[in-house]
């Protein structure tokens, strides 16, 4: 990595860039893990206008948007923001419309260059905050951007112009499920040892979820796209959304994806942390008609960042001189940290000892368990994938770190779908309040699965369903039990983690079984808009029982700083790193834990076990919904 050019003594600022399903957002971190400014757009949809899709109107909608009136650092044709707001929404009529859409049932798309245009919109937001920060004659000692990181929603698949930059589609979302016959047709065509053989190589099922099937969608389905790689001519670019980020971010135009988002691609094995010929064969993809980005670690130089030309880009709102000045004050600075979001909260949450876990419950409700440096392949419908790689730090710390994943497809979008189309609540944060008012869902079991079951159950033809409705059912008891249709999933992402982990693999068997105070796994972190509500947590720690304590993040943006301590651990010189170590960092980050943000189990051991058995009832109805369908 270039050694900056010395100057002024200065505070170090990492800055985050984060991309998530429903909304962007850029924030600086202190050393300490503090806030500095943060900025958020939260996108508009086409949910509105296509009432019709209702299987993916959880995907968050507003109903307005909020102009400001105060000078705007983009012009009124786009979102104007404000130094002073923290979130703003997404501007729906604005000339380039929004960000999220679904032409058709069960497909999500997403417009990348929207999504780079809201990054940089919120990055020069925070820049302005900063600047007025530097202005205060009190502070001694001024603070400068010293590294960029970067966490994105894994899976989302782009593809673009070599020669122009510009997508040739838009991007299709992890959630979208248009890939549902590819994925069929090749499970059919291939037997069970096929089967173990491309999960040991990937970690990963055959399913719509990865990047792979929507990558051969395209191919199949786009005529410009189509075109283009039957001409074979180099032109075509495949990326996930950090590819895309660090592709238009540099002033290289560097072409990389790291092995956290890499392996969510389903074309690269563990094992060799690279593109795997065997499975690009399998899934029909010439690497010589469409260039793959170079799999990198989490936590290296990338590039120097550069403010890019979104007109260019087909971006037609017009962004003013003031914005580009002061995107010029971090001209140069490395890009040099990036993590997939749910690896990026892994680190956000400081869980580097193997057996740490976290969830995060975001649109979706992910849960990672820290395996540390050995692969643990998953046969109970958990996921392998990468839970970091930080190769500048020494011994064990440097070498690449696996994690089982267990992922639900609807977590806080329940919340959305009560709000938006059920108009149960009128805020999201009503939900808590409204699920208090009983005691228990009075036999309402409420399995979420809008676009089918994730883990640990894999069934695309399950749907959302609710059982065990009576003329007593109220809408509480409806509300109580969405939420726990997400913590009952929780439940059995860790109890299939704990099956694939029995025989001498039994650390994690221990954590749900043991009353030793020296189990593993005896706390559950969590994070994600769903954990800021006390009720959400007490559920969960009565849906798992005495053995786990379920604890609230101190810091509530741990994804955006899990990016952060990446590329402040980035630098080949230990002097010029941001945290010497991982030890620098659990030292220099610290929130001293409080008792209303810990949460054990109030419910008696015999409830829980029978209502974890009319769970189990509840799937094996909900699986299967759409396969008698022509």
């Amino acid at each position: 990595m270039p050694r900056r050019e010395s100057s002024a003594p200065s505070l170090p600022v990492i800055a985050t860039i984060d991309i998530g399903t429903t909304s962007a957002r850029a924030i600086l971190f202190s050393k300490e893990g503090i806030e500095l400014a943060k900025h958020q757009i939260e996108y508009s949809t086409t949910a509105s206008e296509a009432p019709e899709n209702s299987e993916n109107t959880e995907q968050f909608r507003r109903r307005s948007s909020l102009m400001r009136h105060n000078e705007p650092i983009f012009s009124a044709e786009g979102i104007a923001i404000s130094i002073n707001d923290h979130v703003e929404i997404e501007n729906n009529k604005s000339s380039v419309g929004p960000t999220l859409r679904f032409p058709q049932p069960g497909w999500v798309e997403c417009m990348p260059v929207h999504i780079l245009a809201n990054a940089v919109q919120c990055l020069v937001a925070c820049l302005i905050s900063l600047r007025k920060i530097n202005q205060n004659p009190e502070l001694k000692i001024k603070y400068k951007v010293k590294a960029i990181g970067i966490a994105n929603m894994r899976e989302t698949t782009i593809v673009w112009s070599k020669k122009t930059g510009k997508p040739l589609s838009g991007g299709i979302t992890w959630t979208d499920t248009r890939t549902a016959e590819i994925v069929e047709h090749l499970e059919k065509m291939i037997d069970e040892d096929r089967k173990k053989e491309l999960k040991e190589k990937t970690g990963l099922p055959l399913s719509t979820y990865f990047s792979a099937a929507k990558l051969r969608w395209l191919l199949d389905n786009d005529e410009v796209i189509k075109e283009e790689y039957e001409k074979g001519d180099g032109n075509l670019m495949f990326g996930t959304v950090d590819t895309w980020l660090i592709y238009h971010l540099t002033k290289e135009k560097t072409f990389v994806s790291d092995i956290t988002n890499a392996s969510r691609t389903y074309f690269m094995n563990l094992e060799t942390l690279d593109y795997d010929d065997d499975l690009l064969d399998f899934w029909g993809i010439d690497p010589t008609k469409i260039s793959m980005p170079k799999i990198v670690s989490s936590s290296e130089f990338y590039g120097s960042f550069t403010a890019p030309n979104l007109s260019q880009l087909g971006f037609h709102n017009k962004i003013t001189q003031e914005a580009y000045d002061i995107l010029k004050t971090i001209r140069n600075v490395p890009i040099c940290g990036c993590l997939g979001d749910q690896s990026a909260s892994l680190v956000g949450q400081l869980a580097f000892s193997p057996g740490a876990a976290k969830c995060t419950y975001g649109t979706g409700c992910f849960l990672l368990y820290n395996t540390g440096t050995r692969k643990l392949v998953s046969s109970h419908g958990a996921l392998s994938t990468m839970g970091y790689w930080f190769p500048t730090l020494e011994g064990d710390s440097g070498k690449p770190h696996f994690a089982l994943e267990g992922s639900i497809a609807v977590a806080g979008s329940i919340v959305q779908w009560l709000r938006d189309n059920l108009k149960m609540i009128e805020n999201a944060k009503d939900i808590g309040p409204l699920a208090s008012q009983v005691q228990n869902s009075g036999g309402v079991v409420f399995i979420p699965a809008f676009s089918g079951l994730y883990a640990p159950y894999w069934d695309r033809g399950a749907r959302g369903t609710i059982f065990g409705m009576t003329q007593y059912t109220s809408a509480s008891h409806i509300a109580r039990a969405a939420l726990e249709g997400v913590c009952y999933q929780v439940r059995a992402i860790l109890k299939a983690m704990a099956s694939d982990a029995g025989g001498s693999e039994d650390f994690l068997e221990e954590a749900l079984s043991s009353q030793h105070e020296d189990r593993l796994l005896s706390t559950l972190a969590t994070d994600g808009g769903m954990s800021k509500a006390d009720e959400v947590l007490q559920i969960q720690a009565d849906i798992l029982g005495p053995c786990v304590t379920v604890k609230r993040a101190q810091i509530s943006e741990c994804t955006a700083l899990g990016a952060a301590i990446a590329a402040g651990l980035s630098f080949k010189d230990e002097g010029e790193r941001i945290w010497k170590d991982l030890d620098d960092v659990i030292a220099t980050i610290s929130g001293e834990g409080e008792e209303n943000n810990e949460f054990k189990a109030k419910m008696a051991d015999a409830d829980r076990r029978k209502n974890w058995k009319r769970w189990e009832r509840a799937i094996d109805r909900a699986k299967g919904w759409l396969d008698d369908e022509d």
